[in-house]
């Protein structure tokens, strides 16, 4: 850290006026974001712009860069925000394909995960963060167990993280969880310099009663956190809801008070009339996952309605054994095209709106709203560079849909959290990637052989 000029790039600031500088200079201090705009040799000269308008924030006097990072060619944006996944599922990628949800779930990856230890966890979610730092992501919503080796894996990478104990009720093992879930939060939330955040993490409403979730919220509450949840993935699920209770999900949740505190939703596929007006005015955060949804043969969530009716709608992979990557620019392009191929629209989900789901509305989700989430004085200084000089990303006519429906992780070339550099040139600065990379494979094998201890 310390203070970086960021010069020559198209700077695409994913504020609410959808500014774009080109070219356009950004400028670190610390870990915050004290200026975006024209270039500052030319500071002042707002015509140069164009419609992205005046530049924003004032140098402190005497402010001179310690780095230069010279941007021409490439694509400034601010990090991307991964809304839902489950990063410790890295170590079972491929390992249950081609199966309905509940299959999958109950007779692969519960089994599977009976299976893991804690360390386990641990090199798994240090394999994911390698993946997310790799192609772009620097916050990510993770539901797991064994949080407090994911939280120490997010500690020692550099990222940003809201941290939940997944919880089901149904499970003897519900109690215990949840004072695990409750020890989380005393132990995590606002450490790493404020980097990692906890929420509870009810599983979904299948798994978790209402009794359950009654005392899963009164912890929430107590301890002045929000809930993650799994809601309306598929149509059986759903169907089952109106069949027992008479009422949806989302009916159901509201009736019980879950949405008096702030929720974020995975995945909302399968919504009656009315639950988008309820989520809308209950202030809930969906977390929209479009591969896993695909992948899972679960459909695809009605996100132009959902953004029509004022929901706020994040970006999710889920985890990577029902993906099966973690990269976001692949989950940006497949929810454009998905919207605009569900409801015969090409205008639905435009890119500059595709984008905002990745990056500001991903923060609104997270409970990060006016830190991070778009280039702005002011903002934590969590950011990209992406190459736009290949052979895939020219020319660059339209730096949003260059974004949206061209580049790929791969692309990216610097990633910045708080003003740190975690990868740059191909490079890792915070993270061993060979080491992660053996240790993975070695503890991989061991779970295809049946072997270790059940947690």
């Amino acid at each position: 850290m310390g203070r970086i000029l960021i010069t020559g790039g198209t700077v695409i600031t994913a504020d609410e006026e959808g500014r774009v500088f080109a070219p356009g200079d950004v400028a670190v201090d610390g870990e915050v974001i004290v200026y975006v705009g024209p270039p500052l040799a030319r500071e002042g000269a707002v015509e140069d712009a164009g419609a992205a308008g005046p530049a924003s924030g004032t140098l402190p006097a005497g402010w001179r860069p310690e780095r230069i990072i010279a941007a021409q060619g490439r694509l400034v944006l601010p990090g991307l925000i991964n809304a839902h996944t489950h990063a410790a599922m890295t170590l079972l990628r491929g390992y249950a394909e081609d199966l309905p949800l509940m299959v999958w779930l109950q007779e692969k990856i519960f089994p599977a995960e009976a299976r893991l230890t804690e360390e386990d966890i641990y090199w798994g979610t240090l394999l994911a963060q390698l993946e997310m730092i790799r192609s772009g992501t620097t916050a990510f919503a993770d539901m797991y167990f064994g949080m407090a080796m994911v939280a120490r894996a997010v500690e020692e990478s550099g990222l940003r993280a809201s941290l939940a104990r997944g919880l089901i009720g149904i499970s003897s093992e519900g109690e215990r969880a949840l004072e695990e879930a409750v020890s989380l939060v005393r132990s995590w939330h606002g450490a790493a310099g404020g980097r990692i955040r906890c929420l509870l993490g009810p599983h979904a409403p299948y798994t978790c009663p209402p009794a359950y979730l009654k005392k899963v919220m009164a912890e929430a509450s107590k301890l002045g956190v929000g809930l993650h949840i799994h809601l309306a993935e598929t149509r059986e699920e759903c169907e089952e809801s109106r069949k027992s209770t008479g009422k949806s999900q989302i009916e159901n949740l509201e009736e019980l008070g879950f949405f008096e505190l702030p929720v974020l939703a995975a995945h909302c596929v399968h919504l009656e009339p009315g639950d988008r007006e309820i989520l809308a005015r209950r202030g809930v955060a969906v977390a929209h996952n479009p591969t896993s949804n695909l992948k899972l043969g679960n459909g695809i969530a009605p996100v132009a309605e959902l953004l029509e009716a004022g929901v706020t709608v994040a970006l999710g992979t889920d985890g990577a054994a029902s993906n099966n990557d973690l990269d976001l620019f692949e989950e940006l392009r497949l929810a454009a095209l998905l919207q605009k191929g569900r409801t015969g629209d090409p205008a639905a989900l435009p890119a500059a709106q595709a984008v905002s789901l990745a990056t500001r509305m991903g923060a609104q989700a997270l409970g990060l709203a006016g830190v991070v989430g778009e280039l702005a004085p002011g903002r934590q200084a969590d950011l990209i560079l992406v190459r736009a000089d290949s052979p895939r990303l020219t020319p660059v006519h339209d730096p949003l849909a260059a974004v949206v429906y061209a580049a790929h992780g791969d692309d990216v070339e610097l990633t910045m959290v708080a003003g740190r550099v975690l990868y740059e040139g191909g490079r890792f600065l915070t993270l061993d990637e060979e080491r992660i990379r053996r240790e993975v494979e070695r503890r991989a094998a061991r779970l295809r052989g049946l072997e270790g201890p059940a947690r």
